[in-house]
């Protein structure tokens, strides 16, 4: 059979909740779809033992997580406009293997209701402009407040515009970078722009580069932290080659998920802070298969090439991007679950 473009669903389960859902209920053989002509091996170096459930949907599942909508506004519009500001010196490798994750979440998918005003989240996404910013205006540190600035540098050069309606700005920072609480409490985050720092309230999000700063924090599995003093499997090898790049593309797809369905950080979430939410990228934290929880990543796909990934994408990619809650499964879900 031809290759599965998983990642051509990607919005429909990431980051509007429920494509890999529904992809698998329209086949009879779910199980199918992981099978390419090159026949990848299924494996999963960090299993746990099956007594943990007596089912296979245990990925996270709880009937006790209260994801609840707040009355806030979602990202409904059809595409989600994408404006990427790419911060710092990068590789024309790099930012074509960014893009082409982008790039590979289909257009054609429908849109999932999960407002209660009656708005769709939408589920197709455009990158519509881009910046980049090669001379480091806002100097090799940043913090929060800063990449306000950015923003703002950025929607004041012709022809960055500003889409406050339907837009999404995510800044990408390059591994000579520093930000505040990077590697030490972040990886990436998302909140929404000041009126008195950039003119606009406009949802973002960032992701920085960790290949040389916190790989082992910031693109695990690909970097394995010293604490865990050998043990276990070892690093997995990054399906692009490019560890820092490779990890930082789960990361946007954790951040787009929860920018999408909380922009201004009043819609979906878990708990009762708003000023600490959990999301639904944050409640499945470190799942990339069928399997995974309480530490375990869960079973993955590995190529001849040794390289590990759970995506196919456009141009021939493969990706390794973490699961993300559905409310309908009332679990972690992604694109391929083999339950």
């Amino acid at each position: 059979m031809s290759k599965p473009h998983f990642l051509l669903c990607f919005l429909g389960f990431s980051i509007f909740f429920s494509c890999s859902y529904v992809y698998a209920s329209t086949s009879s053989n779910p199980l199918q779809l992981q099978t390419l002509n090159t026949k990848p091996e299924h494996i999963n170096p960090k299993l746990p033992p099956r007594t943990l459930s007596s089912s296979n949907k245990f990925e996270g599942s709880s009937d006790l997580v209260q994801l609840r909508y707040h009355m806030g506004p979602v990202l409904s519009s059809s595409p989600i406009n994408i404006y990427l500001i790419w911060y710092g010196r990068w590789a024309a490798s790099q930012k074509l293997l960014i893009k082409d994750f982008i790039n590979s979440i289909s257009p054609a998918t429908a849109a999932a209701k999960y407002h209660q005003t009656g708005a769709n989240v939408s589920r197709s996404v455009l990158i519509a402009g881009e910046y980049t910013d090669k001379a480091y205006s806002h100097g090799a540190h940043l913090t929060r407040l800063s990449i306000q600035q950015v923003i703002a540098t950025a929607v004041k050069s012709a022809p960055f515009p500003v889409d406050h309606k339907n837009g999404i700005y995510l800044i990408l920072t390059a591994q000579d970078v520093t930000v505040q609480d990077f590697c030490r409490a972040v990886c990436g985050f998302h909140y929404f722009t000041f009126p008195s720092m950039v003119g606009y309230t406009l949802p973002y999000a960032w992701v920085g580069n960790s290949g040389k700063q916190c790989p082992d924090v910031c693109a695990y599995p690909f970097a394995i932290p010293g604490y865990m003093g050998g043990g276990g499997p070892g690093a997995l090898k990054a399906p692009n080659g490019d560890v820092g790049v490779d990890g930082m593309i789960s990361v946007i797809g954790h951040e787009l998920a929860e920018l999408s369905s909380n922009p201004l950080v009043n819609a979906w979430y878990a708990g009762e802070d708003p000023t600490a939410p959990t999301e639904i990228g944050d409640l499945c934290e470190g799942l990339y298969g069928t399997g995974g929880g309480g530490g375990y990543i869960g079973q993955v796909m590995r190529d001849k090439q040794g390289r590990t990934f759970n995506m196919y994408g456009g141009r021939g990619r493969k990706f390794l991007v973490q699961w993300i809650w559905s409310p309908e499964l009332k679990a972690c879900a992604g694109p391929n679950a083999m339950d």
